[in-house]
């Protein structure tokens, strides 16, 4: 299914049914965009590090990344793959993998929106020509019931559980890591952990208590800016800002201003899930980051939430050299993280989708041949109108 973002690929080869399926993760994704940066807004002003702190208003923020995102990417799935009756099912089946788990569940939502809107399609196919006059709406209303309840059942008891369980698989690989000294290397478990939305579970259930016995010893700790470099993100915005499908690159501004300036860095998750390979950006701008960061000897005075410029500038510690290597470390995973995601989108040629390229130059290819066309026929005129003169 082509949207506006992203234009469905032709050709039947392995690379395009990549960007087929990176088209179907951006479809669920990309037209809720705005219900990410409304969340990204409401988080930047309104908890209790924010720019206007606000006890009731958060409140909405934990619903909100819980349930309603969620929820919107299941509809959609389950929209794409059979209109409205498999939107709702999709929502249904969404919300008992949301109940299931201690994490925001976006990947699960891409999984059970559509594979439950598939399996009301493949039921409708078997009874459409069988159900008697005056009985359509009844059975529709409860097959739509009994598969979307079942399937959230069935998301309640494997996926979610299976989700808490990735969470503190991850949770110990970074503490092997951490212990022993290898920081550059986390950054290929806490990248690919950030896009499943499990940011908050690495670095304040995992990395924060470390930091923090390590800044009560030496007064700042690297561990605070292990996950919370906002560095490889905005550096994956900006790629996308210059090199990214055309159609997409209006709604990067903001989302570039609420990660750098209000912290919020799940709003480029979704750049990250809708063209899984820009993860590789992400997580070569985190080592250039880390690496700067352990050659410097440098660190935090304490974990800088939300992960925003200021949060930063707030917990440098003093020293010309502790500023030094925290900013060029910062500076360096966003260069980093931009030109390996503009060499993954191809500098702007792979943004696109491959069939539109590919039409182009048929039709180039058309036009180059139909001067070459025209001189053939006008030779073999020239030809037949000697012949007609000399037998004359």
């Amino acid at each position: 299914m082509a949207t506006d973002y992203t234009p469905e690929p032709t050709g039947t080869g392995l690379r395009a049914q990549v960007q087929r399926f990176g088209g179907k993760l951006a479809g669920m994704v990309m037209p809720n965009i705005g219900a990410f940066i409304a969340w990204g807004l409401i988080t930047a002003l309104f908890i209790p590090t924010g720019w206007l702190p606000n006890e009731g208003l958060a409140e909405m923020v934990d619903p909100m990344i819980k349930f309603l995102l969620p929820l919107l990417i299941g509809y959609t799935g389950g929209r794409m793959v059979h209109g409205q009756r498999g939107a709702v099912v999709g929502a249904v089946a969404t919300v008992g993998i949301i109940v299931g788990a201690d994490v925001p569940m976006f990947l699960g939502a891409m999984v059970m929106g559509p594979l439950t809107a598939y399996l009301l399609k493949l039921f409708d196919g078997l009874v459409q020509e069988r159900v008697r006059t005056g009985f359509e709406m009844l059975v529709d209303n409860f097959s739509a019931g009994i598969i979307g309840g079942a399937m959230a059942v069935v998301g309640n008891l494997t996926i979610g559980p299976v989700m808490n369980t990735f969470t503190n698989w991850a949770g110990d690989g970074v503490s092997w890591l951490v212990d022993h000294d290898v920081l550059p290397l986390t950054s290929v478990l806490i990248e690919p952990a950030k896009v499943l939305f499990l940011n908050n579970a690495i670095n304040h259930g995992v990395l924060g208590p470390i930091g923090v016995d390590q800044a009560a010893e030496t007064g700042k700790s690297i561990l605070f800016m292990l996950e919370s470099n906002p560095g490889p993100g905005l550096g994956v915005l900006l790629a996308y800002w210059f090199f990214g499908p055309r159609r997409l690159r209006p709604t990067v501004p903001a989302a570039a201003i609420i990660h750098f300036f209000g912290g919020i860095h799940e709003i480029y998750f979704p750049y990250i899930l809708m063209k899984p390979r820009m993860i590789l950006a992400a997580i070569a701008g985190g080592m250039t980051g880390v690496a700067i960061f352990m050659i410097s000897d440098t660190g935090l005075v304490a974990t800088p939430s939300p992960g925003s410029i200021f949060a930063y500038l707030a917990q440098t510690p003093r020293g010309a050299g502790n500023w030094i290597g925290v900013y060029t470390g910062m500076l360096a995973s966003t260069a980093v993280s931009f030109f390996v995601g503009a060499a993954l989108l191809g500098f702007g040629r792979l943004a696109e989708a491959r069939g539109e390229g590919e039409d182009t130059d048929g039709n180039a290819a058309e036009g180059a041949d139909a001067p070459a066309e025209d001189k053939n026929a006008a030779a073999e005129g020239a030809g037949d109108t000697a012949k007609e003169t000399s037998t004359r």
